[in-house]
């Protein structure tokens, strides 16, 4: 998950003062961290290991999730995972290929080809309509959707709402295929050491509900992230429940047979096995239901293009901006202010360093966001300490509900 933004500095001693920028890597965690789907490679369903690899039912009229238990507590895990499988389904992200004639010219003809898949979980059927939760970056730049489901058959899916920071999307399908929605449960009630089960597609639809069992290995967990719209910091639940490239969007399930989780990736790297990590079902509900509402997450709003301060060398920290050796590395370097924002209507300015928001420490624009997006409303009246040549001040703004431009 990446993004890059085009810089626009005022004058040539800007140009010269962002010459040492650098392009922001893309991967998680240098690709220790890695997205559970599968990709495809020349035309063929390989799976493929990337750190930001794209990839990619009873009448309910209720307006929320289903919350009815769909199987008998006594039911063993065979069974338990017979009634919950109709739920899951895969996705695969079918996308836009250029083509070159013989001599190497991009021809104008263009196919949609599968990019890449991954799984989903039905959780809504209302009005001819049936819904499914999915991960952003299983159907993230795709022009065309496909749904597979346990009968068999297939069937478009438009998407309804998509957000980055979260990793989640809404995918809707035609109710006519659906026969069961999925129960989910609460993840704030989940301890370490309960047994849970993944189901999901890994390595494509060759696989397609395959299940794995393991543990709640710890919840509360925060994990750093890229994501195409910036830098933050995932909350999500660990398990080591086996999470395959494919399993993007699948549902962890309790003993009971709810969804308290949905699969989005895993730590790969020499010497580790058995972590990997869903976004729990607390987070998921609202999250969906706003997607499907409003087609993305509005979130306050600072208008600032911005960079972690540990990117800027150290010289230039001291030297030019002012840093004390105190605060070296922490906080976050203002490269623009968008004309007419908050930050702009407060007076922030470029080469201005933000170290505090209504008192908090920002050690990171992920530490910004987390600050902004969890404690903070559109609306409100927010005090931000900056560092401007050396000294620091208080400026107060009121938060918009744009979406934050980033680096």
């Amino acid at each position: 998950m990446e993004t890059n933004q085009e810089q626009h500095p005022k004058s040539k001693m800007a140009k010269r003062n962002f010459s040492w920028l650098t392009p922001v890597i893309s991967g998680i965690l240098g690709g220790s961290i890695v997205l559970g789907i599968t990709t495809i490679n020349d035309h063929k369903d390989e799976p493929v290991n990337s750190s930001v690899s794209q990839q990619t039912t009873g009448s309910s009229s209720s307006s929320h999730m289903n919350t009815k238990q769909v199987f008998n507590k006594s039911a063993d895990i065979s069974e338990m995972v017979e009634d919950v499988s109709p739920t899951i389904v895969g996705i695969s992200n079918y996308q836009k290929q250029s083509s070159a004639d013989m001599f190497g010219f991009e021809s104008d003809r263009s196919n949609e080809e599968k990019a890449g898949s991954g799984s989903g979980v039905i959780y809504k059927k209302t009005d001819g309509k049936a819904y499914i939760i999915t991960n952003n970056h299983v159907v993230e730049g795709a022009n065309k959707l496909t749904v597979s489901l346990a009968n068999g058959k297939e069937t478009d899916g438009k998407l309804m709402g998509s957000d980055p920071l979260t990793d989640l999307a809404v995918v809707e399908i035609p109710a006519k295929y659906v026969d069961k929605v999925a129960t989910f449960g609460d993840s704030t009630k989940l301890r370490a050491g309960e047994p849970v089960i993944a189901i999901g597609n890994p390595l494509g639809n060759e696989l397609s509900r395959t299940v794995t069992q393991g543990i709640i290995s710890g919840v509360d967990r925060t994990v750093p992230v890229d994501t195409s719209a910036g830098k933050t910091e995932m909350h999500v639940i660990q398990t080591d429940a086996a999470i395959n490239p494919g399993n993007s969007g699948g549902a962890l399930l309790n003993s009971k047979g709810e969804v308290i989780g949905i699969n989005s990736m895993k730590i790969s790297q020499n010497g580790v096995e058995g972590i990997g990590f869903a976004i729990p079902s607390h987070d998921v509900k609202p999250i969906a239901e706003q997607l499907l509402t409003k087609g993305k997450i509005e979130r306050p709003f600072i208008g600032i293009l911005m960079m972690d301060l540990e990117q800027v060398p150290e010289q230039y920290q001291t030297g030019t901006l002012g840093v004390g050796p105190n605060q070296l590395n922490k906080g976050v370097y203002i490269r623009k202010v968008q004309s007419g924002s908050p930050a702009d209507k407060a007076g922030l300015q470029e080469n201005d360093c933000m170290i505090k928001l209504n008192g908090k420490n920002v050690d990171s624009g992920s530490t910004l966001r987390n600050i902004l997006y969890k404690n903070t409303n559109i609306g409100d009246k927010v005090k931000v300490t900056i560092i401007r040549n050396g000294k620091t001040m208080t400026k107060q703004l009121t938060l918009d509900q744009k979406e934050e431009t980033t680096s």
